[in-house]
């Protein structure tokens, strides 16, 4: 029997999406002599949620997504996550300024817009824009309803329109477009270069905190199927949708009670040069009435690997995964006695969403396309593929009032003594990592940061020039 203890790290990071990687990018750039390690269960990073072809790719900042702002009079939301947003793309502003990324790699300036039909939706959307433009993030928000100035912006969206259709648009010239998992793997470099470790290919089955305050990390090899043991001082689970599971198994009282819903979903995806050099944008629309916040209808350009495409979508999928390569059982290890009746009164109260769901599963192939042709009149279905996006577990949180409720976004767990932090939810999380992880620096590391770090923080975060240094 192996007696040999495991060597004690400073901070162990549990999954290898953009949340461990901007955690522990941080961190290095902080502390470069702390050891840090980073386990992920599959055999490469940024293989779920961070990976391009499982999110829309769009650096959220508010500036098209309509389900953030229901009542057009009321901008807090977008105008917050507007802030969010700014802030991670000053922190990457510094990494390239530094030397550390190359905004070539992993951003692209992709103007993002709305485009709404109808009499009503056409109200609803000039009202947003008189209530965002007032603010300095939104300044150079631009309104149109003449058919022949949104034909310029976005050609493929009027081509072949009814000239008699209400319409109008948004346009936000300074929307990007993210390739969050070529933006994880430069995160992990800066980690790996300070001394850091990536083991892939581990899944963490356990956690348990020794007396001493550190925790004891256990799980076993996907490919040798031997155990593994690791002790850290400080622990993040950055698991996606297995976050919660284990949040779980380490007793966490701040998640008693906290449960999550599966949400799968796919996109159509055109390659065709001539098609995608026709379109250079991210044009929202409104949403179906009953759909989850994820399921905002948008045809994208995307860049990956250098290359162009356009998506549509997305389409909502339905599995008992919580990860793209998980298990149909996955959801099931998630419930527990105390979180039974919060789910079971989260769901009564999301009738329109189960609608929406059983609606999108039964819709054919002929379906999809109709969907994609309301944005895109001319869209031939031979140049469109169905590929299958990431999984989703959508958080779902006791309350006083309700039982149960649905959360969007994303919540920050942390123990009492600061010890281990977990993130659950979904959306636009990847987008909003860098504020959540300071956030996370001064709960877990209270006196770090009041000493040294929030200053030094507060200098990278200083305005600079971000659109030129990410080539946007």
């Amino acid at each position: 029997m192996n007696t040999v203890e495991p060597e004690v790290a400073d901070v162990l990071l549990i999954g290898g999406g953009i949340m461990s990687a901007t955690l522990g990018a941080m961190i290095s750039t902080l502390e470069p002599h702390w050891r840090i390690t980073m386990v992920e269960r599959a055999a490469d990073i940024a293989t779920e949620s961070s990976g391009p072809w499982n999110n829309a790719g769009t650096g959220h900042s508010g500036y098209c997504e309509l389900n953030y702002m229901p009542d057009p009079a009321d901008g807090t939301t977008p105008i917050q996550i507007a802030e969010q947003f700014r802030l991670s793309r000053q922190w990457w502003a510094h990494l390239v300024e530094k030397g550390l990324l190359d905004p070539a790699t992993f951003v692209h300036g992709t103007p993002h817009m709305d485009v709404v039909f109808g009499d009503h939706d056409v109200a609803y959307l000039r009202r947003r824009f008189e209530t965002l433009s007032a603010d300095p993030l939104f300044a150079d928000l631009e309104y149109s309803g003449d058919p022949t100035t949104i034909a310029r912006w976005a050609p493929l969206v009027m081509a072949g329109r009814d000239p008699a259709q209400p319409v109008a648009a948004t346009r936000h010239p300074g929307g990007t477009d993210v390739d969050f998992g070529a933006l994880t793997r430069g995160l992990t470099r800066i980690i790996t270069s300070t001394g850091g470790e990536v083991r892939l290919r581990h899944e963490v089955r356990k956690l348990v905190q020794n007396p001493d305050g550190t925790w004891l990390v256990s799980g076993r090899s996907t490919d040798s199927r031997k155990r593994f043991q690791l002790r850290a001082r400080h622990v993040f689970v950055g698991a996606g949708g297995f976050a919660l599971r284990l949040l779980q198994r380490a007793h966490l009282p701040e998640v008693r009670g906290y449960g999550v819903l599966p949400v799968g979903a796919a996109f159509l995806r055109c390659s065709r040069p001539d098609i995608v050099a026709q379109h250079d944008a991210k044009v929202y629309g409104q949403a179906a009435i009953g759909a989850p916040p994820m399921s905002v209808p948008h045809l994208d350009k995307r860049v990956v690997d250098g290359e162009g495409y356009l998506m549509f979508g997305p389409y909502a999928t339905f599995s008992t995964k919580l990860l793209k390569a998980g298990k149909l059982t996955d959801f099931f290890t998630t419930l527990r006695w105390h979180n039974l009746h919060v789910l079971a009164a989260a769901a009564a109260q999301s009738l329109p969403l189960v609608r929406y769901l059983i609606t999108e599963l039964l819709t054919p192939r002929s379906g999809k396309i109709k969907q994609l042709q309301r944005y895109y009149p001319g869209a031939d279905p031979r140049d469109w593929e169905l590929v299958p996006a990431g999984q989703r577990a959508q958080l779902v949180t006791p309350d006083a009032e309700c039982i149960g409720v649905l959360r969007s976004g994303t919540e920050l767990v942390t123990s009492s003594d600061g010890t281990v932090a977990g993130l659950l939810g979904a959306s636009p999380g990847a987008s909003t990592a860098v504020p959540i992880m300071l956030e996370l620096l001064q709960r877990c590391f209270p006196e770090r940061w009041a000493a040294s770090w929030q200053a030094h923080m507060d200098d990278v975060l200083a305005a600079r020039d971000t659109a030129e240094l990410l080539s946007l």
